[in-house]
């Protein structure tokens, strides 16, 4: 096994944060700054501010009923069509039918 390929472990590392929040955890590293920590992110805080800045949910809405307005159309198109091959189906099947009696 090779020698010196881990890095140090620093078991008291100090961490620092924006707000000036400071606490100590284990890393590599022997002090760590950081812009956002559990005390001012927003999500921890409840301050978080849910916005629907593009109007994302309605235009979610308009295509969900778009799509199934089409699929409801296409739908009806191709039950009609089947009713006019079946019918067409139909007519040919009594055409070689009697094709087959005047033989």
């Amino acid at each position: 096994m090779k020698k010196d390929t881990h890095p140090k472990y620093y078991s008291e590392a100090k961490v620092a944060c924006a707000c000036g929040n400071k606490f100590s955890t284990g890393s590599t590293m022997q002090e760590i700054h950081t812009e956002i920590c559990a005390k001012c992110h927003p999500f921890y805080t409840g301050k978080q501010n849910l916005i629907d800045t593009a109007g994302r949910v309605e235009r979610f809405e308009a295509m969900v009923k778009k799509t199934t307005d089409l699929r409801g159309k296409s739908k009806k198109g191709k039950t009609d069509n089947k009713k006019a091959k079946a019918l067409d189906n139909q007519a040919k099947l009594e055409k070689i039918k009697a094709d087959l009696d005047a033989k």
